[in-house]
């Protein structure tokens, strides 16, 4: 279910159970998506008591909305420009130039490293937004799962920017694809000029992002 979540959705199982059930009615699919979207955010909460351990939940495999031959982009590459919807679907066109810095993040509420992982993000964009350091989040659950990460961005107070990826035509994520993005989480850093200077994939200690973002930021003010 958690490598597959992106493809179905909460809207496609409800939909599913209606035609199961032989209901059409709109509200109660409604319902029943709300219902499905709770549960799965508590499958969610409380899968962080196991796999504490884990670095990386992997998208890799038979059905993984993305390019197999894709690799993390490397330190020194551009940064691919992409567009995106927020929580509330509005437009939002990243192009990390003219910026002190950016911490661009890959997550999904099922991933249980990011629930390790994205506490420190909060505590970098707080220590790190008044000097110029952009963070954006972009989930890769999907549209269909959009209250889900909502309530999940607001129970845990984070207050950076999220985006929801959503699959082109070609059913391959539009934005975490370019980005190589194999699975989650996976962090680039970014300076002003849109040039790559740290990419990991998995949980990264806060030290060491830390550093990263420093060492960004003091570059920016020459």
């Amino acid at each position: 279910m958690c490598r597959r979540h992106f493809r179905n959705g909460v809207s496609g199982i409800s939909r599913y159970l209606l035609f199961i059930l032989g209901e059409r009615d709109v509200k109660r699919r409604k319902r029943i998506e709300g219902v499905l979207a709770i549960f799965l955010l508590i499958f969610c909460l409380t899968g962080a008591l196991f796999g504490q351990n884990k670095k990386v939940t992997p998208l890799t495999g038979k059905n993984a909305p993305v390019e197999e031959e894709k690799k993390l982009l490397q330190v020194g590459s551009r940064a691919p420009f992409f567009k995106a919807k927020d929580l509330n679907g509005n437009s939002f066109t990243f192009q990390a130039t003219g910026k002190g810095g950016v911490l661009l993040v890959f997550w999904s509420i099922f991933c249980e490293p990011c629930r390790y992982e994205m506490p420190i993000v909060e505590k970098l964009h707080r220590n790190y937004g008044r000097m110029g350091l952009e963070v954006v989040a972009v989930s890769i659950d999907g549209h269909p799962l959009k209250n889900a990460i909502a309530g999940f961005v607001k129970q845990e107070g984070y207050s950076f920017r999220v985006l929801v990826d959503e699959l082109g035509e070609n059913e391959i994520f539009k934005v975490a694809a370019p980005y190589g993005v194999a699975g989650t989480p996976t962090l680039y850093i970014l300076d002003k000029s849109g040039i790559i200077t740290f990419s990991h994939e998995g949980a990264v200690k806060e030290k060491e992002l830390d550093n990263a973002i420093a060492k960004v930021l003091k570059k920016s003010e020459r």
